[in-house]
């Protein structure tokens, strides 16, 4: 370890908000998960609370562990974030389904009064200059905040998170994927072959991973275009495969009916159907 990375670590310190809110959301989770598992073993089965804690794991190590001293030094470290945010952790937090959870999870005063409204809401439009996000700390906050949230609603139609409504038709989302894909290839390719560094700041970066801000974003682009290839590849081949060969197994209609209730919100009948 180089001597500026031994001094990047000891001047950081650990979110304390951030890394309660975490603990917290994963807490809610849980308990209401617990509580419709006793009741509906099928639909909330282990492998949602598995991908929902994963998807906090992966906040965590964005914005909570010793990576985020680097990202202010490095593309790469700054690049995993990314991926993090918007690849990682929207699509596996959403695969746990969270909405039926989390408002179980929740004093039922709660729910009703802050939680539903909330839930009714979309809209996440947050514009982001780079070098001033590296620059003052609130920017840089938004900027994450900015990723995950347009990394929700991006994989929100690919997961389908149970029990929502599917808007789109399920053929769609292969193509939905591949289009998404381009404008990284484009980004990564430029950045690779680009004989220049494009983001000014890092030049006059300490050195923490002893190469030279050349390297860092030729890897940082290398990364990107590997890692969101291969995610984005996953998940239109699993879909893909679904429409060729669904199999869907049916609930009762009064579990249904009770699933209903938890919510308090009308639910699609054609998710009556649980993949």
């Amino acid at each position: 370890m180089t001597s500026e990375a031994q001094v990047l670590l000891e001047s950081w310190s650990a979110p304390k908000g951030l890394n309660v809110a975490l603990c917290l959301a994963a807490l809610v989770y849980t308990a209401g998960w617990y509580r419709l598992r006793r009741a509906f073993p099928n639909p909330f089965s282990v492998w949602r609370l598995t991908a929902f804690l994963s998807g906090i794991v992966s906040l965590w190590i964005a914005l909570g562990s010793p990576l985020e001293a680097f990202d202010g030094v490095s593309l790469s470290v700054h690049m995993v974030q990314h991926l993090l945010l918007m690849a990682v952790a929207p699509p596996v937090i959403l695969l746990g389904a969270p909405a039926l959870p989390v408002l179980r999870g929740l004093p039922q005063s709660i729910t009703r009064r802050v939680v539903g409204p909330i839930l009714r809401l979309i809209g996440w439009h947050v514009p982001t200059v780079f070098a001033l996000a590296l620059r003052w700390n609130w920017l840089h906050e938004l900027e994450h905040a900015c990723f995950f949230g347009t990394g929700l609603l991006f994989w929100w139609p690919v997961v389908q998170p149970w029990p929502g409504t599917a808007r789109w038709p399920r053929w769609s989302i292969p193509l939905y994927l591949f289009c998404a894909t381009l404008p990284c290839d484009v980004l990564s390719a430029f950045l690779v072959f680009c004989d220049r560094v494009v983001y000014s700041p890092y030049l006059s970066s300490p050195r923490a991973l002893s190469i030279s801000p050349i390297q860092d974003q030729e890897f940082a682009a290398a990364l990107m275009w590997v890692c969101v290839t291969l995610i984005f590849l996953i998940p239109a081949v699993i879909v893909t495969l679904e429409i060729l060969s669904p199999q869907r197994v049916s609930l009762p209609e009064e579990t249904w009916a009770e699933l209903k209730g938890i919510s308090g919100q009308p639910l699609d009948a054609s998710k009556l159907e649980i993949s």
